[in-house]
């Protein structure tokens, strides 16, 4: 049996969390008995989980000493980093501010891919993301376009993503060209009032500053001095990608973001996302960062959904 003590009564009740759930979460992922005393935590278990779930503990305290806010999400994927045992400390990870929100809330990376993620972001031209839906891949493209455009490193941020008809024919949507493809934008307007006032938010948009637009927009147009996110690239064509691609101008980054295995092309369509992964692997400035369910930070269902599908998948 291992002892923790902690000389911060407030800060470990935080770690501690409501009713111990957090404490309850590490003692179901390593598979240890966690008793409180007081500010003093009182570990059993094997030689090998106890120091598992020790080395976490004694981390996440020292990010609620750096004053680190976690939500759940945050301690889930605490837990699944320090399970790696190749892993950088949490404090590299988690404290690595890409932006701060409206509300002034720090977005950070939560996982070593996340990381690798943003450090990518931050010295290539050309970065295709791929892995699974709650990842972070578009949202924290966004947060480094917004630091780029605060910091002045570019003009223009442009968000797109292929208007694909997922099962519903835009024909029989109501309303003009822009209305019928207004919900496949619907993710990215979310995720940019998420960070950012909304009334400056419409300005800049309207202004163009910002702009978020399928990605049949693109064509013909060279883009300089911009932070250019396409998401949800596993539903553009062989055309497309290269489309997209081939707009980047002076000064300008741009971001690929996709889940192969949520096309959602009509038969005999190539992705072209999966295209590219196969021709663009040697290109120096393009960089490829792949994303698994570890790096899912939504709710754990999120990630037990995925691995279901994966095992499905696997048996066919």
């Amino acid at each position: 049996m291992k002892t923790i003590s902690f000389q911060n009564l407030e800060l470990s009740r935080e770690l501690f969390g409501h009713h111990n759930k957090n404490l309850d979460k590490i003692c179901s992922a390593f598979d240890v008995q966690i008793s409180t005393r007081g500010s003093d935590l009182l570990l059993d278990g094997s030689d090998k989980n106890t120091s598992v779930a020790e080395k976490l503990i004694h981390q996440l305290y020292h990010l609620l000493e750096g004053k680190f806010i976690f939500e759940e999400a945050d301690i889930d994927a605490a837990i699944s980093t320090v399970k790696n045992n190749n892993s950088p400390p949490l404090k590299d990870i988690f404290l690595t501010t890409v932006f701060k929100t409206v509300k002034n809330k720090p977005i950070t990376p939560r996982t070593p891919a996340q990381q690798r993620y943003v450090k990518s972001i931050q010295n290539n031209d050309i970065i295709i993301s791929i892995g699974p839906a709650g990842t972070g891949k578009t949202y924290l493209a966004m947060a480094l376009a917004m630091a780029a455009f605060s910091k002045g490193d570019v003009k223009r941020i442009i968000l797109a993503r292929p208007a694909v008809e997922a099962g519903e024919a835009l024909g029989f949507l109501p309303g003009d060209l822009a209305q019928k493809i207004n919900p496949y934008l619907r993710p990215l307007y979310d995720a940019l009032y998420d960070m950012m006032d909304y009334e400056k938010a419409r300005t800049l948009i309207e202004q163009d500053i910002i702009e978020i637009a399928p990605l049949a927009f693109m064509r013909g147009r060279t883009l300089n001095n911009a932070f250019i996110i396409l998401d949800e690239a596993q539903n553009t064509t062989s055309e497309q990608m290269k489309m997209f691609l081939t707009r980047l101008g002076y000064g300008s980054k741009a971001i690929v973001t996709g889940d192969v295995t949520q096309i959602d092309l009509p038969s005999g369509k190539k992705s072209g996302l999966v295209e590219a992964q196969k021709i663009l692997t040697d290109i120096k400035g393009i960089e490829f960062i792949t994303f698994s369910k570890k790096d899912v930070v939504r709710h754990r269902l999120v990630a037990d959904i995925i691995n279901a599908y994966e095992k499905k998948q696997n048996r066919k």
